[in-house]
């Protein structure tokens, strides 16, 4: 991966990604193209129909039948595919990048964003017509074209005249009820159109085999942050004391909470208290908590003696389905906190921004402690020793 720089991006229209952040993210589209030149793609459509019947990948087909909505979801079989129609249909795989090298290569393009935005890559196909109609998402996405075209139509961009977000009843997506296009264009292989937050938009097959690459960077509600914070609290509390009432007194209605109680526990309550090191801790363990669909498969087992002997041949390499990122000089891996020695710094910032780190160079200098931080990580299968990208 390639750390980010302040120059003219084509990927960005010619505009800076200074200027792509001060003048469109979050704020307005930005139409694309020829965004990546001769982008075909990554995959072929049979291959993602391979990974579609997967056991651990995330994938749906959404028909538009009669005027009807439906949604399947994988892991599908051939059987699936070959009773399709020809036509209104699409395949949706999640997190392609937890599967594909090459996936993680595209992403890195994108690293003027922060890793900690990033969700994952969404790969989907579509015959003429195929889509999952109009609608909202909560999060900021480009949509690059990989083979064949699609029709974007967008609405709810003129803050006077907003969307109407009314949904279609019992139907199993957030279907927009009405759309009224404001804006629309055909994307061909390697043009880009890039939506902020809550800008309603509806993209639609032109002909046969449409891929369509989206790449989508979480962002939280506020009630489920405030929930998983209140969780990571709840473990890291240490109140001590009962609730007590030495001066009592007699009640008239014994089973009424009394006003004098509920003085006495907001009292306790106030003794909840937080300051940014909770909230930075919270942070990288939130932000780099693996999916409940992500699983690890667990390294072959190997002495500490041998891994050591590997570190110096090879490179090493975050899983694919793998986290890291840092705030001050504290790691966060897939959820878990590591244990840096200040020297070492330096050579974990590198390893998260890059995904990867010679290890020639570390060796030489590499602390015993943070040998041990990453024998445990590859054994757990967190990372990998390898020649080339995993």
């Amino acid at each position: 991966m390639n750390k980010p720089t302040d120059t003219p991006l084509r990927l960005l229209n010619n505009l800076t990604p200074s200027q792509f952040l001060a003048e469109y993210w979050q704020k307005k589209p930005l139409l694309i193209r020829g965004a990546i030149p001769d982008f075909k793609g990554l995959l072929n459509p049979n291959e993602l129909a391979g990974l579609a019947c997967e056991d651990d990948v995330q994938a749906r087909i959404i028909k538009h039948i009669k005027g009807k909505w439906q949604v399947e979801n994988g892991p599908f079989d051939e059987a699936d595919f070959t009773q399709l129609p020809e036509r209104d249909w699409t395949l949706l795989v999640q997190s392609v990048n937890h599967h594909l090298p090459e996936a993680v290569d595209l992403l890195s393009q994108f690293n003027f964003i922060p890793h900690a935005r990033l969700d994952d890559l969404m790969v989907s196909y579509a015959p003429d017509g195929g889509g999952v109609g109009p609608h909202t998402d909560s999060y900021d996405v480009f949509l690059l074209q990989g083979s064949g075209q699609r029709r974007w139509k967008i609405s709810g961009t003129n803050n006077k005249n907003p969307a109407d977000l009314s949904l279609i009843e019992n139907a199993p997506l957030k279907i927009l009820k009405h759309f009224e296009t404001e804006q629309e264009w055909v994307l061909e292989a390697g043009d880009m159109l890039y939506l902020p937050p809550q800008i309603a938009h509806w993209g639609t097959a032109v002909g046969d085999d449409c891929m369509t690459y989206s790449i989508g960077f979480r962002a939280p509600k506020t009630q489920e942050l405030m929930h998983e914070f209140l969780n990571y609290l709840q473990d890291h509390l240490n109140a001590e004391g009962l609730y007590s009432d030495p001066d009592l007194a007699l009640q008239n209605h014994p089973a009424e909470i009394t006003e004098h109680m509920i003085n006495k526990v907001s009292e306790m309550l106030h003794k909840i208290t937080w300051d940014k090191n909770n909230v930075a801790d919270f942070l990288g363990k939130y932000l780099t908590e693996p999916k409940p669909d992500v699983v690890f498969e667990p390294a072959r087992k190997i002495s500490k003696n041998e891994f050591t002997k590997q570190l110096a041949k090879k490179t090493l390499w975050l899983s694919l389905k793998s986290q890291l990122l840092f705030t001050g000089n504290s790691f966060y891996l897939n959820g878990e906190k590591l244990t840096i020695p200040a020297e070492m710094i330096g050579f974990m910032q590198d390893f998260a921004d890059k995904r990867h780190l010679k290890t020639p160079a570390l060796q030489a200098n590499i602390h015993a402690a943070l040998g041990e931080v990453l024998f445990e990580a590859y054994l757990a299968g967190y990372i990998c020793l390898k020649s080339e990208q995993p």
